[in-house]
């Protein structure tokens, strides 16, 4: 139990009717009580207050133990509704029929700014119901409610009905108490009211137990009056590892675990969909007084800091925060970044706004230490996101962190074909389109127009459509190729449209199967990381990265796009590092043999030397929760996932042609370690590395006598089959006008995985 509280502005839920308080009113007391289960009821409610941080005052605490420990019943139950009267804010009286109506109580009415205060509702229950009581306000009702662009936002706010939305309701109802009333015919219930303000703020609260229960002429709710005591600027010093000041993330946490500020009454540039606000050094937070958990980090590639703090009864109070890394992958000479960003649609804010601004964006890039941030306008907001598109990086980059705004294809009429990121595009409306619904309704014309901007292309959450059965890699069973991921991918690689396809943010094996099978094939197709925040992930942006080889500096951002398209880079959830692989002496990304991109070249079968320095991080008691989820099941990739057994230790895999030819295990405990493998190439291959599922690197293709890649008959079956099947899971989405062009191209990738069929010689 928590010890009595301060009842003057406390951090948590609190009592404000004490003895002596001025009324509102009384409430009547109520006779003929069944003292018995009266009196037990009694005793879980002060045991519940006590718990949640609202005790009663101690003279009424004793009065109530010599009440329910009385032999004389009726004196008893009077004095015990003496003493909770005055902790009600509402007197509820439900008649014989179930009609419910409202009376104001006599508790003192002030609430907390950013704060829960708790208060009583007596209940008269002359019907005996035992049905969940439901308190209700138009002055709480959600600021936002947008589950997805597709749905109408429940609620629609306008910019000037925003003051009136400043309350929070909670009947709590957890243990020692119930959800439901007991069918008493007096019980007294707790409430715990959250205030996002300061200052006069008039509530209309209301009272019902199911449709239908509320009595006529209003008289189920009632208009209260609150004063709103102000909450205390508590200002945050933040520093990272060398000392400069920097933004980061913090979650702060009560006793009884309540995030503050409270998520659901928060605007940009705080989410309502974070447990996390992000804050710069020298930027405040307001949190009523009181004792607090704080966890502070900026990011995978820091610790996750952990402390209590105390806000005291003053106007200003500052808190110092130091930060810590485990790894510096900038400081390496890799610039992380995150392709599928966005600012507007699925969880994020769509009413009152068309989403949030660049600059609310930009401190989220900054808060999780991502120097790359794209943000994708898309289908819900277009018209209004696209506005902040002008062909650069944003205004508000800086040297280590740059923001550039571009494009996803959702919510176009190619959808169905799978979404496509541009990166780099130079103008954003498809020539002769004036609306969503003129673009083409399949991807390969979409892709060649991107194409000849020389912007970077490639397929979002690659891995919808794409299920198969097993989590074998390659795998040979067949998708339904019926979703929004890399689906048309299996036609637009041969047309040479695509430089890369995402993964980390649908499962790993549906996502680099395909991506697997057509680099058997020949194909030179990157991967990238992404989030696709906050529709497939909301948690943060960078759950999903790409790692790109940088030269020292400021963060070039043509460079770094450059990097996604040749494959300089490494994908990661950020808690494991693949850096530096070397093939032969060939990096990805990097000029090979003859000068061409990530290719060593060999006169004939040998072995070759593959090197790369390896870091990974997880926590050294394993998380079992997460090891044991299906690879079906988010997070798809963590590295929690690749832990053997209950070792802190992690397999680094050889790949060769989609197989894994050798492993070597490493320590998990943030280190970079120097390891060395040997690879027996007997014909053309492409090689990489991975920790399966948390990091995959590009690969490095090694051409041996010349010729080209032909490393599996089976995948290039797969893949001639995988044309037709996605052509008839397709073709009645694409415009009647656009289906013969979109049939040669289908024949075309026909044709080609033929020819490559026959040249396949090994199974």
């Amino acid at each position: 139990m928590h010890g009595r509280l301060l009842c003057t502005f406390l951090a948590v839920a609190c009592f404000t009717g004490t003895a002596g308080s001025a009324r509102a009113a009384e409430l009547p007391l109520v006779g003929g009580v069944e003292f018995q289960p009266f009196a037990s009821a009694t005793k879980r409610l002060v045991e519940a207050l006590e718990y949640i941080g609202a005790p009663v005052s101690e003279e009424d605490a004793a009065v109530i133990a010599e009440a329910v420990a009385s032999a004389e019943h009726a004196p008893a139950t009077r004095a015990i509704q003496e003493a909770l009267d005055r902790y009600c804010v509402l007197g509820v009286d439900i008649s014989p029929e179930s009609r419910v109506k409202v009376s104001e109580g006599p508790a003192t009415k002030q609430l907390v700014e950013h704060g829960w205060r708790a208060f009583l509702v007596k209940v008269h229950n002359q019907a005996g119901v035992t049905a969940e009581p439901v308190a209700d306000s138009p002055n709480a009702a959600a600021l936002f409610t947008s589950p997805s662009f597709q749905a109408e936002p429940e609620v629609t706010v306008s910019p000037g009905d925003v003051i009136n939305r400043f309350l929070e309701i909670d009947m709590y109802g957890d243990r020692p108490l119930k959800e439901t009333l007991s069918g008493l015919s007096l019980e007294y219930r707790v409430i715990q009211l959250y205030s996002n303000t300061a200052g006069l703020r008039e509530a209309t609260l209301s009272f019902n137990i199911g449709q239908g229960t509320q009595d006529i002429g209003f008289r189920n709710e009632v208009a209260v009056l609150f004063d709103c005591l102000p909450a205390v600027d508590v200002t945050l010093g933040v520093h990272d590892t060398d000392g400069a000041p920097v933004m980061a993330s913090f979650v702060i946490r009560d006793d009884l675990g309540r995030v503050y500020p409270h998520p659901g009454r928060r605007l940009a540039p705080d989410f309502f969909f974070h447990s996390q606000v992000y804050r710069a050094d020298g930027e405040s937070i307001r949190l009523p007084p009181g004792d607090y958990t704080v966890e502070y980090g900026r990011g995978p590639e820091y610790l996750v800091g952990k402390r209590d703090i105390s806000v005291p009864e003053e106007r200003t109070h500052r808190e110092d925060f130091q930060l810590e890394r485990w790894i510096h992958l900038a400081a390496e000479g890799w610039r992380s970044g995150d392709h599928h960003v966005h600012a507007a649609g699925c969880s994020h804010y769509e009413s009152p706004t068309q989403g949030v601004t660049p600059e609310d964006m930009m401190r989220h890039i900054l808060g999780e230490d991502l120097n790359v941030g794209c943000v994708l306008s898309w289908g819900p907001c277009w018209y209004h996101q696209k506005q902040f598109f002008d062909g650069d990086v944003h205004e508000l980059s800086t040297d280590d962190y740059v923001m550039r705004y571009d494009v996803e294809v959702s919510g176009f009429p190619s959808s169905h074909a799978g979404h496509l990121s541009l990166l780099q595009l130079t103008e954003d409306d498809y020539p002769g389109a004036e609306r969503i619904w003129d673009w083409p309704s399949w991807d390969l014309p979409v892709l060649l127009w991107a194409k000849e901007q020389n912007a970077v292309l490639g397929f979002s959450h690659s891995g919808w459509g794409l299920q198969v059965d097993g989590d074998h890699l390659p795998n040979y069973n067949m998708p339904k190729f019926d979703g929004i991921g890399a689906n048309e991918y299996i036609v637009d690689v041969v047309h040479d449209a695509v430089d890369f396809i995402s993964t980390v943010d649908t499962p790993a094996v549906w996502e680099l199967n395909i991506w697997y099978h057509t680099l058997n094939c020949g194909f030179r197709t990157r991967i990238s990381g992404e989030t696709d925040f906050p529709c497939i992930y909301g948690e943060r942006v960078g759950l999903g990265r790409s790692y790109v080889k940088s030269p020292a500096g400021p963060v070039d951002y043509a460079n770094w796009a450059e990097g996604i398209r040749v494959g300089r880079s490494y994908v990661s959830d950020g808690m494991t590092h693949l850096m530096d692989l070397t093939v032969g002496g060939v990096s990805p990304g990097e000029p090979g043999t003859d000068g061409v991109n990530s290719q060593l070249g060999l006169d004939g079968a040998q072995q070759v030397g593959v090197t790369a320095r390896v870091a990974s991080r997880i926590d050294e008691e394993p998380n079992v929760e997460i090891a044991n989820r299906p690879l079906t099941n988010q997070p798809y990739w963590h590295g929690e996932r690749a832990r053997i057994g209950d070792r802190r230790r992690v397999p680094v895999q050889l790949i060769v042609n989609g197989q894994v030819v050798a492993t070597q295990e490493i320590e998990a405990d943030g280190s970079i370690q120097e390891i060395q493998f040997t690879a027996n190439i007997e014909r053309s291959s492409w090689v990489a590395l991975r920790v399966f599922p948390s990091a995959h690197t590009n690969p490095v293709f090694v051409v041996v006598g010349d010729k080209p890649i032909r490393a599996s008959r089976r995948s290039a079956e797969w893949c001639l089959e995988a044309v037709d099947v996605c052509w008839e899971s397709k073709v009645g989405n694409y415009f009647e006008e656009e289906r013969a062009a979109a049939r040669a191209a289908y024949d075309v990738a026909t044709d080609t995985y033929r020819a490559i069929l026959a040249e396949s010689e090994v199974e």
